[in-house]
């Protein structure tokens, strides 16, 4: 059984449909015009709204690695639209349809590979400060307080351990990067960004979204440690943009082994990250290629994450 197999028996999918996967580093969509490309995501001009497009390719410390992860474009949109559903109530989004039969004639003779993958939008101008909620102290957090005792210039209790669990959720906004490292801020700072009112609304919806994320996840046997939203404005009104509480964005724990005390086994690409550390790599480009067994783990992460959260395969819902 090849690797691949050995993945989707593992997630409940049928061995018929193993080899039908095609890994998309990169989309070149003929009659549609690129507008942009991310670290992730191929965006394309589609009349007045955008056609967003989750390819499989993975970055660390926003470095894109050379190696494509099975199924990832796929894990992203669908727990994109998992999540824009169920938070539908609390906030706008730019979200239109993921229907390619809806997205109009050009769309439609790319179906086969915007299908599962793609999301049509509307377009909104994207505030440029990313809006991190944590939970828990982990990650460049974790590293910050054990220098400082604060994160982006909140004062934390002293004593505090590797992965606790905050005693109230904090907002720790950083600025954006197309290239190199983004940086944590401070709410200070991100007001002098976007204006100081703009911020204290993007932090209150942003930890309302949280929470009600948290709670939703827990429930169904995933911590989320911490995660990003992005907004943007359309029409004079503040509208959540992007992925939205995906494992590229968000730390996703197993809550049955949570332990407080050092770090968490993961469902997101926290996976890669420890392995590109382990062999000492600069976090400088080029970045470079995973073995076979990363990438193969790091699929069946994505796909248990989805899983989880959805309560079914991702593959239940193709058709």
């Amino acid at each position: 059984m090849t690797g691949k197999n050995r993945v989707l028996d593992r997630v409940g999918r049928g061995r018929e449909m193993a080899a039908d996967e095609k890994v998309i580093l990169q989309t070149n969509l003929e009659e549609l015009k690129l507008f942009s490309r991310g670290k992730v995501r191929d965006i394309y001009a589609l009349d007045d709204c955008l056609l967003i497009v989750a390819t499989d390719r993975i970055s660390a410390f926003d470095v894109v690695l050379p190696t494509g992860i099975p199924y990832k474009g796929r894990v992203l949109t669908a727990m994109t639209q998992f999540w824009l559903k169920l938070l539908a109530e609390l906030t706008p989004s730019h979200f239109i349809t993921a229907d390619v039969a809806q997205m109009g004639e050009a769309a439609r003779r790319q179906a086969d590979i915007l299908r599962g993958r793609s999301m049509l939008v509307r377009r909104a101008e994207v505030l440029p400060v990313e809006c991190v909620v944590r939970g828990y102290l982990a990650g460049s957090a974790w590293r910050e307080y054990q220098e400082t005792g604060s994160v982006c210039g909140i004062k934390l209790p002293r004593g505090m351990m590797e992965s606790e669990e905050l005693a109230d959720p904090i907002f720790t906004p950083a600025t954006k990067a197309t290239t190199g490292h983004d940086e944590n801020i401070s709410f200070e700072r991100a007001g002098q960004v976007v204006g100081r009112e703009r911020a204290a609304e993007m932090r209150q919806r942003s930890l309302a979204l949280y929470a009600e994320a948290r709670d939703c996840a827990r429930s169904r046997g995933i911590i989320i440690c911490d995660t990003k939203f992005e907004w943007g404005m359309a029409d004079g009104r503040m509208i959540l943009v992007d992925e939205v509480l995906t494992p590229d964005s968000s730390r996703f724990w197993p809550a049955e082994t949570y332990k407080p005390g050092g770090a968490q086994p993961s469902f997101d690409k926290q996976f890669v990250r420890d392995y590109l550390i382990g062999i000492g790599w600069n976090r400088e480009p080029p970045a470079p290629p995973l073995p076979e067994d990363i990438v193969r783990k790091t699929t069946e992460k994505y796909l248990e994450a989805h899983r989880r959260l959805a309560g079914h395969s991702l593959f239940a819902q193709r058709s």
